[in-house]
Formats: structure tokens, sequence, C-alpha cells
């Protein structure tokens, strides 16, 4: 079966990420079937505690009159941040590339998927095996700075 294309764009962008020296976590944003926004985890590049890949493809795209006709698609389960701008923005549908080795804020008190849910979003969670090796390697070879990334100290 074929990769879905916006998975992959969001794919491509985790890579980008990874290939700057940040986190491998990227996100589209589509309208109509075309791509209207893109961005990854800018954490590290730019110092910014804010730049996670989801708000960084929110900014990429602009400011829309609606994002009601808009799907967000991101490599890796929404952190509340992140889930917080999806509800903010009335987003109807997430798709996410996976949620097992990170599923979204549940390990800070809450769980993001139902969150969202709680507001209306519809989460789609597509387990992708490239998504999940492409963390799973990230997180074993650089703790410390994925632990950062998720506001774990200690």
């Amino acid at each position: 079966m074929a990769k879905d294309p916006f998975l992959k764009a969001a794919i491509d962008e985790a890579l980008q990420g990874l290939a700057e020296g940040g986190l491998p976590i990227g996100s589209v944003l589509v309208r109509d079937g075309r791509i209207i926004g893109r961005g990854h985890n800018r954490r590290v590049q730019r110092g910014d505690p804010m730049a996670h890949a989801e708000i960084d493809c929110l900014t990429s795209a602009g400011r829309q009159k609606t994002y009601a006709d808009t799907v967000l698609y991101s490599t890796l389960m929404p952190c509340f941040l992140c889930s917080g701008a999806a509800v903010q923005f009335g987003i109807p549908r997430v798709i996410v590339g996976e949620a097992s080795t990170f599923p979204g804020g549940q390990g800070r008190g809450g769980m993001s998927p139902e969150f969202m849910t709680s507001h209306g979003i519809e989460v789609v969670n597509l387990n992708d095996s490239d998504c999940i090796a492409m963390m799973t390697e990230f997180i074993q070879k650089h703790p410390e700075l994925w632990n950062e990334d998720i506001g774990v100290t200690g």
C-alpha cells in the first residue's frame, strides 16, 4: 500500500529538521488536496522553545480566514501546545504518523488525543512504521534532547 502523500511530505519535513541538527518531527497543513503550510521542529535550530513542528507549519501557512476545511498532518502525536493550536484554530482533523513513542500529553498528566477529540477534532493515528523507527532511533541516540523537547527534567 502506498504511503499517504501528505504523511510523506510531513516525514520529509521531519528529515529536514534532523539534517539541521534538530528533532525529526514534521507537519503539513492541507486544504482541498493541496499543502498550504509545512514545517518541522526547529527548537534547537532557533533556540526557540515554541518552535514545534505544528506551530512552524501553521506559521508557514500564514493567516487563514478559516481552518474548518483543513487537515493537519504530523509525524508524531501533538503535544498539548500543538493540540491547543489545533483546537484554537478549529482544525477539524489531525492525522498523525504515530503515537507509540510519544502519546501526546499522556506523560504530562493528561492525554492529548482525548483533549483534541473532546473539542471535536477527529484524530487518526496511522501507526506508520517509518515514523516509529525515525523517532525510536532519535530518542535512543539523543535522550537528553528528547527529554528537553517534551519537558521532562531530572
